[in-house]
């Protein structure tokens, strides 16, 4: 079986060490290849940065010309974040995240009737947990202090990250569409601040390996679903 990963830059295999960002070897679809065996090809399909606008846009070229069988979406973190440069300079401005929930859901909702359309399963992903003290932090080294006043205001990054996940997953309930709760899992994988890197948004070596036990753990009901499909 022909399974994707598709996804932004916790897809890729991103971590952050010492201030600097990096390509982790070990991310979660190359752990993933080697729990499930050569029995199964796992391709990753991940892109730092990436939000579901631009996963939109490369869904032919990365995914449906590929012909998987199940395609893993992972992604939400880049969508609710926000133009930090821009609130650092109009601090007491309306700022809106960078691709509103709306847009993200329906942006969400194409990338599964399409996956659908061409023959595969398409299983979405909860968004991971993120440290929002260390990720303010991280955004103190580059950004001015004003930002601050803003996220008091309007209730900080994990008030957002955590309404778009709500959303996500009454979504996926409402479609009918197969959801995996990694959040949820992994914080039951162990203390946060090990799983979690400085930045406090992309994993740890343990908190790749950790997603990827997660993901690795509804493989086999997976591909009962993808050979039914492939029966009707």
């Amino acid at each position: 079986m022909k399974l994707i990963c598709f996804g932004d830059s916790v897809t890729r295999g991103i971590t952050f060490v010492r201030g600097r960002f990096k390509i982790i070897r070990e991310n979660y679809p190359a752990l993933l290849q080697r729990f499930l065996g050569e029995e199964d090809e796992v391709i990753n399909k991940g892109v730092f940065n990436d939000n579901s606008d631009l996963m939109v846009q490369r869904l032919d070229h990365d995914v449906l010309e590929e012909h998987p069988d199940l395609v893993l979406i992972n992604v939400g973190g880049n969508d609710c974040n926000f133009s930090w440069d821009q609130v650092a300079k109009l601090p007491d401005s309306e700022h809106v995240p960078i691709v509103p929930i709306d847009r993200y859901l329906s942006n969400i909702k194409l990338m599964i009737d399409r996956i659908s359309a061409a023959g595969a399963l398409p299983v979405i992903l909860s968004l991971l947990p993120l440290d929002p003290a260390r990720y303010y932090q991280s955004l103190m080294t580059h950004y001015s202090h004003s930002i601050g006043h803003w996220i008091g205001m309007c209730g900080g990054i994990e008030h957002w990250h955590g309404m778009y996940n709500r959303a996500l997953k009454e979504f996926c309930k409402k479609s009918g569409t197969t959801l995996i709760d990694v959040r949820s899992a992994f914080k039951r994988k162990g203390d946060l601040s090990e799983l979690i890197n400085e930045d406090g948004l992309h994993p740890t070596a343990q908190g790749y390996k950790a997603f990827a036990e997660i993901v690795a753990g509804y493989v086999p009901e997976l591909k009962k679903s993808v050979m039914k499909m492939h029966a009707l």
